[in-house]
């Protein structure tokens, strides 16, 4: 794992790997659409992803603003296929919530259940890091000298998270995505807590459109993959690959 940034591509590639990003992301919107989908009842996780080694972590998607859980079906068919459970959280329609109501809303649904053997990990896009990095810090419970984790969180792998917001937000009159500017107070607090960065791994591509900041954060371990993009990396095998090693790492660490 590395977390050396490449060069800053050219504007000309920069440009296509924006369409290829939205070009994805319009095919993976539109593969949500299905009848029980359309008349509004929940849609079943995949049957595949029940089913897993109760030793390896468990892995709970959180998907990112404007992000039906399926449209991480790539990542966690990926995660299914390496042996792992893999739930999702029902009830987040599209993800537009705030990132603390929804973090009550995710901690909440953990608690109900006690911790498999191999405990839990987050893996989580974009807004969902932030979502994620919440969890580990509920009201300042969770710090890298917690002899036990929270909630059984192993801790977070995040894939194109904007942990210190983005100035494009700016731009935008959707209080959802207004949300992720640097300034915002929700992301200056997450910024603030440090204690947990040991507990997340970050996954980003060279480049991404969504976010100009970029997505290192001090104290993780942050991995560059060769994809671009803020969507597309979601479906790139070394994405997978860098999530699943992630993964390993945190439980390795709990392990120590």
């Amino acid at each position: 794992m590395s977390d050396a940034p490449a060069a800053r591509p050219s504007v000309l590639r920069r440009g296509l790997w924006w369409a290829a990003d939205y070009v994805y992301a319009a095919r993976r919107q539109l593969a949500v659409l299905s009848l029980p989908w359309a008349i509004g009842r929940p849609r079943p996780a995949p049957d595949a992803w029940r089913h897993g080694d109760p030793e390896l972590p468990e892995a709970y998607l959180v998907p990112g603003v404007y992000e039906h859980w399926t449209f991480l079906r790539p990542l966690g068919d990926a995660l299914a296929e390496a042996g792992h459970r893999v739930r999702v959280v029902h009830g987040l329609g599209v993800n537009r919530r705030s990132i603390a109501e929804t973090a009550d809303r995710l901690a909440r649904l953990l608690g109900e259940t006690p911790a498999p053997p191999g405990g839990r990990v987050l893996v989580a896009h974009s807004k969902g890091g932030l979502i994620g990095k919440h969890v580990l810090v509920p009201s300042g419970a969770a710090t890298s000298d917690s002899p036990v984790p929270p909630l059984g969180l192993l801790g977070l792998v995040a894939v194109a998270t904007p942990f210190h917001g983005s100035k494009l937000a700016r731009l935008f009159v959707d209080p959802s995505i207004r949300a992720f500017r640097p300034a915002d107070v929700t992301i200056v607090a997450l910024t603030g807590e440090t204690g947990v960065n040991s507990r997340i791994v970050s996954i980003f591509g060279p480049f991404d459109p969504h976010i100009p900041e970029g997505s290192v954060l001090d104290g993780a371990v942050n991995v560059q993959v060769p994809m671009s993009g803020h969507f597309r990396v979601l479906a790139s095998p070394a994405t997978h690959r860098a999530v699943l090693d992630g993964i390993t790492l945190l439980a390795r660490r709990d392990a120590d």
